[in-house]
């Protein structure tokens, strides 16, 4: 197969698998109940953490950006934060404690109830997301997953989830940012005045 071919057939199953989402209303109703949630959570206060390992630790620190500074209107700061950022903070946890805890040892020390926790985990069995969701319902703050594959132990674990029911990895991290970018827009109309 040339390059040429192998990037139309690229496209293509993005494309095939962005739609075969869509298609399940279910997945439509949940990213708009996600999307409320952080809104609601935001106008009493609290703020959004994110957190997730590899593409999804970079999809956090996307997400964060955009609502703090702008996804594409002039408005006030969203309060959002990813845990992936502070390498300090992960790699003294991984050191210390163990990999296991970067998440939830913030969560400890920076997360109150009214806030909301989005765990991003593509199989959803990463340890480490599944304790900071353990630490989260331990302080009473409600967890939404945005998940792949059959959701895995996060689905069960999270209070909302979203999950891209495909198996491909790569197509699974497309429609985790195409559904980051619907969030942001719909959390970023909520607060333009």
């Amino acid at each position: 197969m040339d390059a040429r071919t192998s990037v139309r057939k690229i496209f293509e199953e993005s494309i095939e698998a962005k739609k075969k989402f869509l298609a399940d209303e279910v997945n439509v109703t949940v990213i708009a109940e996600a999307a409320a949630r952080m809104i609601d959570c935001c106008r009493r206060g609290g703020k959004i953490i994110v957190l997730g390992n590899g593409g999804s630790a970079a999809d956090s620190q996307h997400m964060a950006a955009e609502l703090v500074v702008r996804f594409e209107k002039e408005r006030v700061s969203i309060p959002c934060i990813a845990l992936s950022a502070n390498t300090s903070i992960l790699t003294a946890t991984g050191n210390d404690y163990s990999y296991d805890k970067i998440f939830s040892r913030q969560i400890e020390a920076l997360a109150d109830p009214n806030d909301v926790i989005f765990a991003i985990s593509t199989s959803g069995n990463s340890r480490n997301i599944l304790e900071a969701v353990k630490t989260a319902h331990a302080k009473k703050i409600h967890v939404i997953a945005l998940t792949g594959h059959d959701g895995g132990k996060l689905v069960g674990s999270s209070d909302m989830a979203i999950v891209v029911r495909n198996l491909v990895t790569a197509r699974i991290q497309e429609i985790h940012i195409t559904i980051i970018h619907v969030l942001c827009k719909l959390i970023e109309d909520a607060f333009v005045s």
